[in-house]
Order: structure tokens, then C-alpha cells, then sequence
């Protein structure tokens, strides 16, 4: 479903500011994985996140979505292969309007506005239905301004929006980094949820061990633009976060405060 062959990126080649932040990175997503990505600062795993749905243009290689080479195209171009949830819990929805009207702009994503534009009894049993799975008391809510919300609950709508139209891909930037550790759960809970109801094809960035260990059938660790190790199957699930741990200091990676404290 995700094909990302050979991808390089420097930015501010030939300048004292110039970072190679991908070299030569390849991996292939089949239709239904779920993987998650953990390495330092600096590791490139951002870096490849943004790649893909097309932030910045790759200085080499090519990303391929379900068989279609998107490396040439721009990130609005790209939007309609991809659902995104990004590590602020202010981006993804829009403040000023209700719960059900964001859900309203997310299931006609895609589609030709016209006047008749509205959120009728049926869509809001449907809205109603999808937000009761969150658990968190959204459903009885609709018509507040999403402005209202916590951050945790903006972060768990905005989960819903990005996979109401089931994309090709789901691209997860830290999406619970923001938050407290018993919101992070629920959030990380609905998402397993979410993804394996829909066999959605998964990259999920986080800066958190357990939670990259204990998610997804799929493991990267990046070090220096480059992947330095790959797991899945049998061996993620057995995998523990001293295992990572050692893994870490054979690559040479500095672990950051936040991967520590963790």
C-alpha cells in the first residue's frame, strides 16, 4: 500500500546550515500494517512523515501509494490518499464551528460543495454513533464548538475525521505526544481500535518506546536519516523496552529526555 524506494532529502544544501536528514531510505508497507517509527532528534523520522504526504519534495527516490507514484506531486494533490493527525491538538479540526459540522466537512472530503450543504437527522445518528465509540461523552455534545474541547478530545475527533473516508494511508505525527498519560491511552486505545476495524495501512511517529513496542505489527528505528532497524511479527511482540534500549546505544542514537522519561 506504501511504497517508499530510496529517498534522500538535505535541506539548505551547500550552506553551513546544511542537514542531511534522509539517506537512501526504502521500506514497503503491505495493505493493513501498522508501523510504528521511533528514533531521536534529528533521527528523520519527521522528516520521513512529511516526505510522504508531500510537505517538502525528496531530493531522490520515489513514494508510491497503492501502486501510484505520488513523489511528484504536491501535498494537496496528495491529500486525497492520506487521513492525518498531527502531534497539535489545535490542527486537524476547526475551532469556530460544532462537533457535527467538523464531521460533516470529513465525510463529504473530497466531494462537490453545494447549497444543500447541511447535517441532516441521518448523519447525525451516524455522528452520534462513531463519537459514542470515543468514550468520552462527545455524543451528547454535537453542537458545541469544538473550540471548547480539550485537547484530548480535539485529538480523538480529529482521529475520527482523518478516517471517516478510509484513506489509503493513515499518517500518525506523535499524535499523543501533547498529551497526559491517561488521555494519551484512550487516544492510542480508539486508534487500535480504529485501525483494525478498518485494516488501515499505519505509519505512526512517536517519541515513546513502550508505546511503539506495545502498537502496530511493525517497528523502524531511525538513526542519522537512515532506518537501522526493522522488526515485526513474532519478534516486535516479544519485543521489550530494554531490547530497545540496547538497540539504541548499538546504533550510536542519543536518547532524549523525553524518550526517557517515557
Amino acid at each position: 500500500m506504501l511504497e517508499v524506494r530510496n529517498i534522500s532529502k538535505t535541506f539548505n544544501p551547500g550552506t553551513i546550515n546544511e542537514k542531511k536528514a534522509l539517506s537512501g531510505v526504502s521500506f514497503t508497507l503491505a495493505d493493513g500494517d501498522f508501523c510504528t517509527v521511533i528514533g531521536g532528534n534529528g533521527a528523520g523520522k519527521s522528516t520521513i512523515m512529511n516526505a510522504v504526504a508531500g510537505v517538502w519534495p525528496v531530493d531522490t527516490g520515489e513514494i508510491l501509494v497503492d501502486g501510484v507514484d505520488v513523489s511528484g506531486l504536491p501535498e494537496h494533490r496528495r491529500a486525497p490518499y492520506f487521513g492525518r493527525v498531527f502531534q497539535d491538538p489545535m490542527t486537524g479540526t476547526a475551532a469556530d464551528m460544532q462537533i457535527e459540522e467538523n464531521l460533516a466537512l470529513a465525510a463529504r472530503r473530497g466531494q462537490r460543495r453545494t447549497l444543500k450543504w447541511g447535517v441532516t437527522a441521518k448523519d447525525r445518528e451516524l455522528y452520534k454513533k462513531l463519537l459514542k465509540t470515543l468514550d468520552l461523552g462527545l455524543e451528547e455534545r454535537m453542537s458545541s464548538k469544538v473550540g471548547l474541547l480539550s485537547g484530548g478530545q480535539r485529538q480523538a475527533l480529529t482521529l475520527l475525521m482523518a478516517t471517516m473516508k478510509k484513506p489509503k494511508v493513515l499518517l500518525l505525527d506523535e499524535h499523543t505526544a501533547a498529551l497526559d498519560p491517561k488521555t494519551a491511552a484512550k487516544v492510542l486505545d480508539a486508534t487500535d481500535r480504529i485501525v483494525n476495524e478498518n485494516k488501515l495501512t499505519t505509519l505512526m511517529i512517536t517519541h515513546n518506546m513502550r508505546d511503539a513496542i506495545n502498537h502496530g505489527n511493525r517497528l523502524i528505528m531511525m538513526n542519522e536519516g537512515r532506518i537501522v532497524y526493522d522488526v515485526s511479527g513474532e519478534e516486535k511482540k516479544n519485543l521489550t523496552v530494554r531490547d530497545l534500549l540496547a538497540k539504541f546505544e548499538e546504533s550510536g542514537e542519543e536518547l532524549n529526555d523525553r524518550m526517557i522519561l517515557s
